[in-house]
């Protein structure tokens, strides 16, 4: 093996275990409450969202698993070992399926992110609005961050629980006055806006960041696999 190509190897591992670290770090910043922020803006659902997928823990193993690969094949060129290579292509084209398979499906599912995120939104707003602390406190920042009201409209809140105990009272956001009592009637000649197309546009931002990062690591990975398949043939002929 030249020794410029032992360095590109060298290199691109190098950047596989610095993405790897830097995932770790996000991840631990997101599960320590640095994404508190954010995850309020996914409104009342959020919590819902995350007993399926907890976006800190997964940040935290991606990096670990980049970071160990960063180590596996810096140890597979310096040692010249086909056994290793071999075993490093592996691991890496079994990720990097997974990943391109899970972003076919985020694809999938985001055209259907109205009808998803108004199934946990409308319902958290008629029974739980004005009872529940957590749902109220999420929706409050929620509508004073983004200046918005309910899911779609005030209309959400009409027959709501809150509304039965506020005789007609809707949220102050609801009117463009910020002031309460809100009633429907005035909320209907504001020009307040429904959460859904702030939350989406916000949702959106991060998601072209995330995939931005996304990218970045499958194109590293992409090369790391051509330069260990290039190296394991290379011994081989060697061998020959």
């Amino acid at each position: 093996m030249n020794r410029s190509t032992r360095q590109l190897m060298l290199l691109l591992h190098l950047l596989l275990f610095l993405s790897g670290l830097s995932l770790v770090a996000m991840g631990t910043w997101v599960t320590a409450g640095g994404g508190g922020p954010f995850l309020h803006l996914l409104g009342p659902f959020s919590n819902q969202l995350l007993r399926f997928l907890n976006i800190g823990l997964l940040c935290i193993a991606m990096g670990t698993t980049l970071v160990l690969l960063g180590a596996l094949g810096g140890c597979a060129a310096h040692w010249e070992s086909k056994c290793l290579l071999l075993t490093f292509f592996s691991i890496v084209l079994i990720i990097f399926i997974c990943e391109t398979a899970a972003g076919v499906v985020a694809l999938a599912y985001s055209s259907f992110a109205q009808g998803i995120l108004k199934a946990w939104a409308v319902p958290a707003l008629q029974n739980d609005y004005g009872s529940d602390p957590t749902v109220t406190g999420i929706w409050n920042y929620t509508m004073v961050e983004l200046k918005c009201c309910g899911f779609s409209n005030y209309t959400d809140f009409l027959g709501s629980k809150v509304e039965e105990q506020n005789g007609t009272g809707l949220p102050p956001s609801c009117c463009s006055t910020n002031i309460a009592p809100c009633s429907p009637a005035e909320a209907a000649r504001s020009p307040v806006q429904g959460c859904f197309d702030p939350i989406l546009k916000t949702l959106r931002k991060h998601t072209c960041a995330v995939g931005g990062v996304a990218a970045g690591v499958g194109l590293l990975e992409i090369a790391a696999m051509i330069v260990s398949m290039y190296l394991f043939s290379h011994l081989d002929e060697k061998v020959s």
